[in-house]
């Protein structure tokens, strides 16, 4: 049996903590207050797997590979999802060729980095691949087909890792891990799988001509694989027979060449070139024998090759007589290469399950964020200039009376045009539901207003304050003014502000709309007998003309141009694109994400279709209200005596009173949902306020409290001049140490006189020195970024006038409990005897 080379395992460290790194990481970086991420499950799964991966890739067997590569996908999602800077996980792994040191070189690395990770699972992988191949019998066509497949996958991973090993660790690699080593490592593997294909032509018999080229590109694999582990920079790495036998190969398979191309000449007749090949064949698996230190290496090709050789001398001899040919003159062996550098596919696991597959890192979350916020602004947009043309549109067609002139023949009925906008308006609940929807907009603005004031008020108290106490106690005041820290949440007020003025103004205007309109909605809200009874009542008057025909084909075109207007706005709010994936990419290529770029493209590509479809009908409008308008002046003039101007006046009123209900309908319901979204938003910057204003106020109590405690231990009042004449006496000589400092110069004891009942006078006190204060903590509180505003966001984009700053999205408050506990009073010291007491409260 043929032997293959298997290359030497990494040895991981068992002992890497995996959990508790991955379960922190996720909760502090990918879960906020209103939606937290729980892994636990997913993070304990992926620990096991690793462990049985650990342990599998020691058992030589196919079934080890899919628990590896289990482990391997998973690590490669991973990885994906979490920016290499954020793991904290020290992967370590010690060098597959080091055998103590012998040569120097690092016996392990260790790096905090998934990718590192993946390469050294990716490397045991393809090390693994080859000892299971290596371990195959080559005599079973079950083990040639495992063989071959294995090697060559090898000879791909490690290809795959020479190209991006440095520049996934970014760190010098462990010898084996150098891109010399593992190019070597992919010639040699591949080389391998050539041999073993060879052996399998010989074991399914193929013909002689085949099984030569199949041995000449052989000899060509190994001759690369010597010339690269004979490098000077990794020959120190290998096993000692590694070089002899892969020298010893690429002799024997040129030997094994000339050999079965011997056999293609001895059926063609050509005797000579047969012997000089099997001259050559019989040298060459010979000096194989020699080179490998291998005496039994192909021997049974040696000695099929002298037999075959003794009976070719023998023919030529007696029959054919032809010139031996120089061996240096013959003929190239052509070659067929059957085995290749399998590519690395994106899944090497057939079973793959992604544990981690709603795991989005947080850029890819502002990312997304960003772009549904473009997203909005374009829809908006384009809507928007949809819904003015078509009240330009139903403004003008109002004026003239189309339809309904159109439908007026005796002027005794209502046209049928207006009797189905009256149904439709009754449908819709009527004059009394706009009521009731426009009574409800002060209650919501009221509540919105209150919780910004609130905020306000909150913050004010805050600084009014701090500002007290630093006019009260000047420099020893030394935490940082509330002015600096809440810049932006008074950005952020006044920009709130804004909004609501915005929205007051637009109230307003659907106010307006809604007086000009009532009568006339009134009328539609009450059916079609209560319209017909207050409209005048002419004589009637034919309008079957040419100039008519021609208006209502005109008018048909007008509804045809609204509904496709109705599919075109439909189509834009259903259009989806999920930017997921994509940013996911970009962030795992590239480590960041070009928001701005990516998302212009996609919207261009997806809404680009919609934009120019709106642009054409706004185009296709203008040419049909000319049209219009012409056919209208020829239709009035062909026919008006018979219709009276007040009876078309108020069918004018009628059906702009419907198209303004329309209107007003879609306002108040999108302005309803606006001032629920912005309260949820502001009870959000209410709580925001409030955990800042909790925090500094803890700030300011700690900070009092100290400067309460250094205070409390200062001198009660200032130590009194020493008089004059004390300087004459001198120091005391009772001091036991001249190097202490000496107490201050004391007046001489008084005459006594015998008998005398007086005592000595109390020594003067030194004066005590006030203990420095203490300094607070004075860290910044954070004031938290400030909710972006997206520009040109507006949910009431259909309202003129309505504001055009709309509250910003995906703010999530700071909860209560995560501040950092206040540091715990300190106890005054104690005192010392000798010292006067703590001056009273008050006294300073």
């Amino acid at each position: 049996m043929a032997e293959l080379l298997a290359v030497p395992l990494k040895k991981p460290s068992p002992d890497v903590e995996i959990v508790k790194p991955l379960v922190n990481l996720i909760a502090s970086t990918y879960s906020t207050a209103d939606k937290p991420q729980d892994y636990s499950e997913q993070i304990n799964e992926f620990a096991k797997l690793r462990s049985n991966a650990l342990l599998k890739v020691f058992e030589k067997y196919e079934s080890s590979l899919e628990v590896i590569y289990s482990y391997y996908d998973q690590v490669q999602a991973l990885e994906s999802k979490i920016p290499p800077q954020d793991i904290q996980i020290p992967f370590k792994w010690k060098d597959a060729f080091n055998k103590g040191g012998l040569f120097g070189g690092r016996i392990s690395l260790t790096i905090s980095s998934l990718a590192y990770e993946k390469v050294c699972v990716l490397f045991n992988i393809a090390a693994l691949q080859s000892a299971i191949a290596a371990s195959q019998s080559l005599e079973q066509d079950e083990g040639l087909k495992l063989a071959a497949k294995l090697l060559q996958q090898a000879s791909g991973i490690f290809a795959y890792l020479k190209n991006n090993v440095i520049s996934a660790i970014q760190v010098e690699p462990t010898p084996d891990l150098n891109p010399e080593t593992l190019g070597a490592l992919s010639l040699l593997l591949l080389a391998q799988a050539q041999e073993v294909f060879v052996h399998k032509a010989i074991y399914d018999c193929m013909k002689e001509g085949i099984t030569a080229k199949l041995c000449s590109q052989c000899n060509e694999y190994y001759a690369e694989a010597l010339s690269a582990i004979q490098r000077e920079s990794v020959r120190q790495f290998w096993d000692r027979e590694w070089v002899p036998l892969v020298a010893g190969k690429q002799s024997s398979f040129a030997g094994l060449a000339h050999y079965f191309q011997s056999i293609v000449c001895k059926q063609s007749k050509e005797v000579g070139e047969e012997i000089a090949r099997l001259q050559k064949a019989v040298e060459l698996l010979k000096a194989g024998q020699t080179r490998s230190g291998r005496p039994t290496l192909f021997q049974d090709y040696v000695n099929k090759a002298e037999r075959a050789l003794v009976e070719a001398h023998k023919d030529n001899d007696f029959i054919y007589h032809e010139r031996i040919p120089d061996p240096k003159f013959l003929a190239p062996i052509p070659r067929a290469a059957l085995a290749k550098q399998m590519p690395l596919p994106q899944h090497l696991s057939h079973s793959f399950k992604d544990l981690f597959q709603d795991l989005v890192p947080m850029p890819v979350h502002q990312a997304v964020a960003a772009y549904e916020v473009r997203k909005s602004e374009l829809v908006n947009r384009e809507i928007n200039e949809l819904r003015k043309s078509t009240q330009l549109l139903n403004g003008v067609l109002s004026s003239l009376n189309l339809p309904a002139a159109l439908e007026e023949t005796s002027g005794e009925t209502v046209p049928q045009s207006l009797a189905e906008k009256a149904q439709a308006v009754m449908d819709l609940g009527g004059i009394r539901k706009l009521q009731s929807m426009i009574s409800e907009l002060p209650v919501l603005l009221q509540r919105n207003t209150e919780i910004l004031n609130e905020a306000e008020r909150m913050l004010d108290e805050e600084q009014a304050s701090d500002e007290q106490l630093k006019e009260q106690f000047k420099e020893r005041w030394n935490r940082i003014p509330s002015t600096k820290l809440t810049d932006s949440f008074r950005t952020n007020i006044a920009k709130y502000r804004e909004i609501i003025n915005n929205a007051i103004s637009a109230d307003k205007i659907i106010k307006d709309k809604f007086d000009t309109h009532e009568r006339g909605m009134s009328l539609l809200s009450e059916g079609v007998e209560v319209m017909r009874a207050s409209l005048p009542s002419p004589a009637g008057a034919s309008r079957d003309t040419p100039a008519s025909h021609r208006l209502r084909r005109l008018m048909e075109e007008v509804e045809t141009l609204k509904a496709e207007r109705d599919t075109i706005e439909m189509e834009l709010k259903s259009s989806v694109t999920d930017m997921k994936e994509t940013f996911l990419m970009s962030l795992a290529q590239g480590g960041s994400i070009n928001e701005p770029v990516m998302s212009t493209e996609a919207l261009g590509r997806v809404y680009g279709p919609l934009q120019q479809q709106v642009k054409d009908s706004i185009a296709k409008q203008q040419r049909l209200l000319e049209s219009v308008q012409e056919a209208n002046l020829e239709f009035s003039g062909s026919g008006n005596e018979g219709i009276s101007a007040k009876r078309e006046s108020a069918l004018k009123e009628l059906a702009a009173a419907h198209d303004a209900f329309k209107e007003l309908q879609n306002n108040l319901s999108e302005g309803t949902k606006f001032y629920n979204d912005l309260t949820q938003i502001l009870v959000a910057f209410q709580n925001k306020v409030s955990d800042f204003c909790f925090a500094r106020k803890t700030e300011k109590d700690e900070l009092l409290r100290d400067l309460t405690q250094e205070m409390s231990r200062g001198s009660s009042a200032p130590t009194p001049a020493v008089p004059t004449h004390h300087a004459s006496v001198p120091p005391s000589d009772n001091s036991a140490d001249s190097s202490k400092k000496t107490a201050p110069p004391r007046p001489p004891p008084p005459q006594m006189q015998p008998g005398s009942s007086h005592t000595l006078p109390y020594p003067t006190q030194p004066a005590m020195m006030p203990m420095p204060f203490a300094q607070a903590g004075t860290a910044p509180y954070p004031g938290g970024p400030y909710i972006a505003m997206p520009a040109g966001y507006n949910p009431y984009a259909t309202i003129a006038g309505y504001p055009h700053h709309p509250p910003p999205g995906g703010y999530y408050p700071m909860q209560y409990g995560q501040f950092p506990p206040a540091q715990q009073q300190q106890p005054p010291p104690q005192q010392q005897s000798g010292w006067p007491p703590n001056p009273p409260q008050g006294q300073w």
